[in-house]
């Protein structure tokens, strides 16, 4: 596999005993991992491929911990490698031989929820799905869905700026933050953002979200809860080819109407998820379109009476509108376990790139091709309405030459986002996968400005190091 790693500080593996028993009293006894076996459940994330065993694990369970934790590792010049469920796909949460991984798994409470202000204040350990369950009974949730809802946590959220398929209406972890509680890495602990829509002062919290743990680690946060809607209805559109509703997709947003969630999967990642979930997919279809609408009756009939006229404009066979709470469920589930299902039946990398939608039907077509001329297959499962591209590029992980091959024709679509005026992450982060594509998007100058802003947090780069800038990078003051 072609993505490198630093060489470990040797001076710092040889004062491992003594950095362990600096530790020790700073956190309980179960809070401190430091076994192989035991150590061996966090040496990767969900970027698999790469393994690297941490120095040690520290699980803390308050604020306080974690500042003492981090005042420690950076008088020692010990790295830290923030972590929350290891459910990032592009490495984010990989250790280095001489680095302690901070988790955060433990730190699961809610802290207070506020109905009339619609917030809530959480541990950044909790996991997405969990928020919303626990003001469901009041009719509220949380608007991120990630497909990993189930496991990640919203410190990792927070880190990559997750979406999922709702946030087409409701928008991404950061339209849905208010504040965060941060640890710098000199152990000062401090409050960012307000319980108010907007704070006084410069927008921290717009920098804090999305910066992959390189400028602290959170530890709390006030998020925004809303009401949930009348009523939702999720509609299959099946089209005799991807180019078709790709270009169904860009008139539809085109048109002004935004749906609350407009999902695309090809053939092959139809096929896939419908043998998991059964959901009533259209086998004949050569791509489906999931979208979703909500308000009342009238209201959803009216907007899907555009939809369903859009989409007929452009070679629709198959309308299938939701029935019952049990239809819509299994729709949803089919969706959200791609990635898994995807998983019975092949090894795969997932990319994560953004385009403007209106290129969706040119990108569609160079994926294709791009994947087919290294020799493998691809399904394509994604946030359509944003342009959230999701190719799963299948390969057989024991086969060196092909995982080569899956890891060039990822950077190769990857490449293409960037050139269509699209990025080259839109929610899974840069982390070490897209490390060394940062190039392709940004100029050394762009570079070295970010570079900088990191460093007045992180002055010598202790907070996951080796992720999202080039190891040759180094910001020039």
């Amino acid at each position: 596999m072609s993505i490198q790693f630093p060489m470990p500080d040797e001076a710092i593996l040889a004062r491992r005993d003594a950095i362990i028993a600096g530790l020790a009293p700073l956190v309980p006894e179960s809070a401190l991992i430091t076994t192989e076996d035991e150590r061996r459940a966090f040496e990767t994330d969900a970027l698999t491929a790469y393994r690297r065993m941490p120095l040690a694990v520290v699980l803390p369970t308050t604020t306080e911990e974690v500042a003492a934790v981090l005042k420690f590792c950076n008088e020692q010049g010990v790295k830290v490698i923030p972590r929350g469920a290891g459910t990032s796909l592009a490495g984010g949460a990989i250790p280095q031989e001489d680095a302690i991984v901070v988790g955060v798994g433990k730190m699961n409470r809610v802290l207070d929820i506020n109905f009339g202000d619609r917030t809530m204040r959480v541990q950044s350990g909790i996991t997405n799905l969990a928020i919303s369950g626990e003001v469901a009974h009041k009719g509220f949730f949380y608007a991120p869905d990630p497909s990993s809802q189930l496991a990640c946590t919203i410190a990792g959220n927070i880190a990559m700026n997750s979406g999922g398929a709702h946030c087409l209406r409701y928008g991404v972890t950061t339209n849905n933050i208010l504040g965060v509680r941060m640890v710098l890495i000199d152990g000062t602990i401090v409050d960012i953002g307000s319980d108010a829509m907007d704070a006084a002062g410069l927008d921290l919290l717009g920098l804090v979200i999305g910066s992959e743990g390189q400028l602290g680690v959170v530890t709390e946060a006030t998020v925004r809860i809303l009401p949930l809607a009348e009523g939702a209805r999720p509609v299959l559109f099946g089209f005799d080819s991807s180019e078709a509703a790709g270009r169904a997709v860009a008139a539809i947003i085109g048109a002004g109407i935004i749906p609350v969630a407009m999902e695309f999967m090809d053939k092959p990642a139809i096929e896939i998820c419908e043998a998991f979930a059964h959901a009533g997919y259209p086998l004949d279809a050569e791509a489906l379109l999931i979208i979703e609408v909500e308000g009342s009756d009238v209201e959803m009939d009216a907007t899907l009476e555009k939809i369903v006229k859009i989409a007929k404009e452009h070679g629709v066979q198959t309308v299938k509108e939701s029935k019952s709470a049990m239809e819509t469920a299994a729709i949803w589930k089919g969706r959200k376990s791609a990635f898994g299902a995807t998983g019975r039946i092949a090894d795969y990398i997932c990319m994560d790139g953004t385009i403007p939608t209106g290129q969706l039907p040119l990108v569609l077509r160079r994926i294709d091709e791009i994947v087919k001329s290294y020799g493998l297959r691809v399904a394509n499962v994604f946030h359509a309405g944003d342009g959230n591209l999701h190719p799963l590029i299948l390969y057989n992980c024991n086969d060196a030459e092909e995982a080569h091959k899956a890891e060039e024709a990822g950077n190769d679509i990857l490449k293409l986002c960037v050139e269509v005026g699209g990025c080259l992450t839109g929610e899974h982060g840069v982390g070490i996968e897209k490390r060394d594509l940062m190039r392709k998007q940004f100029t050394e100058i762009d570079l070295n400005q970010q570079m900088r802003v990191r460093a007045v947090f992180d002055p010598t780069w202790l907070l996951n190091p080796a992720k999202v800038f080039p190891l040759d990078g180094r910001p020039s003051v």
